[in-house]
């Protein structure tokens, strides 16, 4: 019971200083990574390997699986539609140039990876976090286009990143899959089938909450309850049939908003439980990042720049051209990819599944060393870029 009392104390003190806290460099990602970082450095390594690490992936796992539901069902997918597609442009284009190009930088930095877990990494750290781009995306300063941008690309790349993981999970052949009728049967399993508990899930939860709804039954904090056991039953329903969680969880999101649009775009229970449990992610990353810092060498914090910099802006620069953003904001737009939350939990379910090898070593350093810059340099720049973007308007 010591980190989660922890923990919870952690979280009254933020929500104590949280006004003061709203127009500083420190970001809530910060903060509990720092203060994960600092209770590890105060406990025994071995205490807070066992203390944090059974946490550590039942946590992630909930929290991703509600993210990408959360996303999915609050996404407005009529955005595709206007500004000329922009986020369309960045989940495409953009993404797959991302990914090919993290892929080609880690298999040349690290020979050893070779190209299937090479585009392991790269699709690990493809996804942005708009959590740690908070500012940005809620900033007025910030024009409403860009927003919008940032916004839908980040609500919508993570769950776009799970079947192109678990494809190149299964190329590299940890599973036993070698045989093409094998490797249908499994992305059958995960992909299809977790797709149709999704359809089921949300669908037919969407037509009873719609009924219910029309009949008068449905309080404003009923819908909200019911809404959110939906991913919950899809977690579980996955789990029974040996299919994906997360694509069900993200189909799921996008069946129900076929079928109904939730009241409040982001009720008040759902948004606070999700920032409670991406805050423990962050918390139980610090905590269990400091015994990986020791083993952390420059050409793993090289890769993390580069996945920042280079992977990132070089394919949005190229996905944005002709859409009538300046050079400026589409600069922005690359520098503001924030990884974080999606990354951790893909790469700690990918360790999960692999257990210990030289290769899967290499590939959780360059995902703790990516997400860790990403957490102080995005959350340091955020105001300072927002100041730069408005320079010249």
């Amino acid at each position: 019971m010591l980190l989660p009392g922890i923990f919870i104390v952690l979280v009254f003190a933020y929500g104590l200083l949280s006004r003061r806290l709203e127009g500083s460099l420190l970001t809530a990602p910060m903060l509990f990574t720092l203060a994960g970082m600092l209770v590890a450095a105060l406990l025994t390594p071995t205490l807070a390997m066992e203390s944090g690490g059974h946490l550590f992936l039942t946590v992630s796992e909930l929290t991703l699986v509600l993210l990408l539901f959360s996303d999915a069902c609050h996404t407005n997918l009529r955005e595709f539609r206007r500004d000329g597609m922009l986020s369309a442009r960045l989940l495409s284009v953009g993404m797959l140039l991302t990914i090919l190009l993290g892929a080609v930088l880690a298999w040349l930095l690290f020979p050893s990876l070779g190209l299937w877990y090479a585009a392991i990494v790269a699709t690990i750290l493809a996804p942005t976090d708009a959590g740690l781009g908070q500012v940005i995306v809620s900033s007025d300063r910030v024009p409403e286009k860009v927003r919008e941008t940032l916004n839908v690309e980040a609500g919508l790349n993570d769950g776009l990143s799970v079947p192109l993981l678990l494809f190149f999970i299964v190329m590299t052949g940890v599973h036993g899959v070698s045989s093409q009728g094998v490797l249908l049967q499994y992305v059958i399993e995960q992909l299809g089938y977790g797709a149709l508990v999704g359809l089921v899930i949300g669908g037919g939860g969407g037509l009873l909450l719609d009924a219910s709804r029309r009949r008068g039954w449905l309080s404003e904090d009923g819908e909200q309850m019911a809404v959110l056991s939906l991913p919950v039953m899809a977690l579980l329903l996955a789990e029974a049939v040996a299919a994906s969680m997360f694509i069900a969880a993200f189909v799921a999101g996008l069946a129900l908003q076929w079928r109904y649009r939730p009241r409040s775009r982001e009720g008040r229970f759902h948004g606070l439980l999700g920032e409670w449990l991406s805050y423990s992610v962050f918390f139980l990353f610090g905590l269990l990042v400091v015994g990986a810092m020791a083993s952390l060498r420059w050409e793993y914090l090289l890769y993390g720049l580069l996945s920042l910099t280079l992977i990132r802006i070089v394919p949005v620069m190229m996905a944005l051209l002709g859409s009538g953003l300046s050079a400026r904001q589409r600069l922005f737009m690359g520098w503001f990819g924030p990884r974080g939350l999606a990354s951790i939990v893909l790469g700690l379910v990918f360790l999960e599944q692999h257990g210990s090898g030289e290769r899967v070593s290499l590939i959780g350093q360059l995902v703790v060393a990516t997400v860790l810059l990403s957490i102080f340099l995005h959350g340091l720049t955020a105001s300072p870029g927002i100041r730069w973007l408005n320079r010249d308007r």
